[in-house]
């Protein structure tokens, strides 16, 4: 038996049906027979009217030949299947992901290796030797075969040596994937207090690794600070302070770099003025870039949603001309091509049979362009006065440079190397002190804002947890702190079952690849007024987060909720068809499955959580979420979600 790793599961199910295509059988019919048998006993318990929607068919054709796929886009009973057949060497080859190298017991004799490298969620990136030891691991079974095979396909560009040092690590490093949360937070405060709390943060793993890094940046830090007294002494000059007189030479280039941008900018913006006022027919001479030179304007290019000298955002690369040059070449310029403002030179009228397109009438009008301004001759620009001579800043540091006393230091231009080496290695050293102290007690330092924050909501009081706090000590997941406020706020009373099930799939529900431009569909009345309650809550919590200085980049804080899964969750509460369901959704059926046990997961918190404070206070009456959550409990564990819960 042999395992191919794939790492994409529209590859894995390509390579089957390629396998299948090729007229490939590894089993013979008694081999054939047994996968049957097999397979029929295992899905039983599936609807026959899903069993087309999930592809089982094809499925059962490729396992009597011996072949699968295996990946987390599959049905969970399908990889199950296949696991036990491929176990049982009733499967011989198995196309995988990497997910079948976690967790799974299939050893096989023989494991390939598609290529080294895998898209990790941001980018394509190389294996790390862990990775490459985990999935090659699976070659060779013990007590059954002597010795097995890690085969890598060749690539080109592929580095043998790299390809080495991959087989031959066997030190892994350990990374602490530690981050406090909120919920984490409310339930330390409630065990030990918050002081207590603190320390046994500061003694963790995570903390222990971040310390540990800071140790040779310190080293670097005392290194640097050796230097600096060497360069330091480089700079010493008889005369005067030399550092002093350093930082006045800093000063004034700063400010003088400073000026020329400011009049760069003002330039450009004084060019895109210019070409602006542009107008069809337009005589212009370019002044500079490939096509600089006389050109006829066909189209000024200003975008149509400039209004009342207002830019959208479409007009953030200001206007792009379609010129017509004397070398009869048609193109459309850019503002680089354009570093000071232009002006018409002169008109002519372009005639309305005129096509770009045509050879013939770019070489009439150009010819015409020629005759009518080929004796012009295009005034030089001069550049104005540099803002530099009239600045008094400037005057007052030059001033100042001029009586310092190492200004007349012979030596002072081998000072002011030695003073520059100076400075940029201070820089750097205190860039490094600022990591020092940025890695330093980090963990206690962000349960330390989380309690602030949480004190700021009424979750805590120092070492007091509130009734609000207990009901976020019983929410587990990423978006805890947002489906608490929810609850606080009663944003989901009054929704039926399946509603709620759509409001709650936006806290686990995250999608493989965003896709801005097509808003996800949801459902209409109460359940999406309730969606977007939950949206704003959630903006409500990122400003405070922002506040409180609590970085979601460093795996903290409160994603924003996703709204993809919410009519998948909807439509399925409320008792539509596997094939309409997935249909919609445009989701793989192990997807889907996943993603609703997930739901189901949350719906149980929410139903324990949901009588401590769920509906307003105002309200007069009982909460109906925790009710209404165990129903949407059970809509949703039906067919192949039911099967795959308890499988």
């Amino acid at each position: 038996p042999a395992i191919n790793f794939i790492f994409s599961r529209a590859g894995c199910e390509a390579a089957v049906q390629q396998c299948l295509y090729a007229g490939l059988r590894l089993n013979d019919d008694t081999a054939r027979l047994k996968v049957r048998e097999i397979v029929e006993e295992r899905t039983a318990s599936i609807p026959t009217e899903d069993l087309h929607v999930l592809g089982y068919y094809e499925w059962l054709e490729g396992l009597e030949r011996g072949i699968a796929a295996h990946h987390a886009g599959m049905l969970p009973t399908f990889k199950e299947v296949v696991e036990e057949l491929f176990v049982r060497g009733l499967v011989k080859a198995v196309f995988a992901t990497e997910t079948l190298a976690l967790g799974i017991n299939m050893p096989a004799r023989t494991v390939i290796l598609e290529k080294l490298v895998k898209w990790n969620g941001e980018q394509h990136a190389d294996i790390t030797p862990g990775e490459y030891t985990q999935l090659t691991g699976r070659a060779g079974r013990r007590g059954i075969d002597v010795e097995g095979h890690a085969v890598v396909l060749w690539q080109r560009g592929m580095d043998p040596v790299a390809l080495a040092g991959l087989a031959g690590t066997r030190t892994y490093p350990l990374r602490s994937s530690f981050k406090p949360s909120y919920n984490m937070a409310v339930n330390l405060v409630q065990q030990f207090g918050r002081h207590r709390s603190r320390e046994l943060l500061e003694t963790s793993f995570a903390q222990f690794q971040a310390d540990r890094s800071v140790v040779g940046i310190s080293r670097q830090v005392q290194r640097n600070e050796e230097g600096l007294d060497g360069y330091r002494e480089g700079m010493t000059c008889h005369l005067g302070d030399f550092e002093e007189y350093a930082r006045l030479r800093r000063d004034l280039k700063d400010r003088e770099t400073d000026l020329a941008k400011q009049g760069a900018a003002q330039r450009r913006v004084q060019a895109a003025g210019s070409l602006e006022k542009l107008k069809p027919g337009d005589i212009i001479h370019v002044p500079t870039g490939k096509f600089a030179g006389l050109a006829l304007v066909l189209d000024p290019g200003v975008p149509a949603g400039r209004v009342n000298g207002h830019r959208g955002h479409e007009y953030a690369e200001g206007p792009r001309p379609l010129v017509l040059t004397v070398e009869r070449q048609v193109k459309r310029l850019a503002a680089i091509d354009f570093p000071v403002p232009v002006e018409a030179i002169d008109r002519m009228r372009i005639p309305k049979t005129f096509n770009p397109r045509s050879p013939q009438s770019r070489r009439d009008l150009a010819t015409a362009l020629r005759t009518k301004a080929g004796h012009h001759v295009p005034e030089r620009h001069r550049p104005g006065r540099a803002a530099a001579a009239d600045d008094r800043e400037i005057a007052r540091l030059r001033a100042a440079l001029r009586a310092h006393p190492c200004h007349g230091c012979d030596e002072r231009e081998d000072h002011a190397r030695w003073a520059e080496r100076y400075h940029r290695l201070q820089r750097d050293t205190q860039q490094l002190e600022r990591r020092i102290e940025g890695r330093t007690n980090t963990i206690a330092r962000t349960f330390d804002r989380i309690h602030a924050l949480l004190t700021e909501l009424d979750y805590l009081r120092e070492d007091e947890v509130t009734v609000h706090g207990r009901r976020l000590a019983r929410l587990y997941g990423e978006l805890d702190l947002l489906a608490s406020e929810c609850l606080r706020e009663g944003v989901w009373e009054g929704l039926s079952p399946a509603e709620l099930a759509a409001c709650v799939s936006a806290l686990v529900f995250e999608a493989r690849q965003s896709d801005d431009a097509t808003p996800p569909k949801v459902p209409h009345g109460p359940a999406k007024a309730a969606l977007g309650e939950m949206v704003r809550i959630w903006g409500r919590l990122d400003a405070l987060e922002e506040e409180h200085r609590i970085n979601q980049a460093e795996g903290v804080g409160q994603r924003e909720p996703d709204l993809g899964f919410a009519w998948a969750a909807y439509q399925w509460a409320s008792d539509k068809s596997l094939d309409e369901v997935l249909r919609e959704a445009e989701m793989p059926a192990g997807d889907f499955v996943r993603w609703c046990k997930q739901v189901i997961d949350v719906l149980g918190q929410i139903a324990a959580a949901a009588p401590a404070s769920s509906a307003p206070p105002s309200s007069g009456s009982g909460s109906t979420v925790a009710r209404n959550a165990r129903k949407a409990v059970d809509a949703l564990l039906r067919g192949v979600v039911a099967y795959s819960s308890v499988g």
